[in-house]
């Protein structure tokens, strides 16, 4: 799930959740949780329910800060990475390291 703008929220179990992200694989549900468990969110995951058990499980993740809306923390830079620096969309999107904002500045490999 991309960061789209949209705030959803709802349950996962018995508790209040604003999601995070929805049908998402193993490893991404781990980098969520670690990051922002790092940031101070209490992280509630559930499992997808699968049609067969070929397919891979994938997951929902949420946090129970119902006010939090995962596109106005990443792009306002209120979320940390683990070594301290403010986040940007590429870190949180997993597709760089880097933590600086210059986006004017990306070049795309051709």
């Amino acid at each position: 799930m991309a960061l789209d703008g949209k705030h959803t929220f709802g349950s996962i179990g018995d508790t209040r959740v604003s999601f995070v992200e929805k049908k998402i694989s193993e490893d991404r549900k781990e980098f969520l949780k670690r990051l922002l468990e790092h940031n101070g969110f209490e992280v509630v995951i559930e499992e997808e329910k699968r049609k067969n058990e070929e397919e891979p499980q994938l997951y929902t993740v949420g946090v129970t800060d119902i006010t939090f809306n995962p596109v106005v923390w990443v792009y306002e830079r209120k979320l940390k990475t683990f070594d301290g620096h403010k986040m940007t969309a590429d870190y949180w999107n997993q597709v760089s390291e880097s933590t600086a904002p210059q986006y004017w500045q990306n070049k795309r490999a051709e």
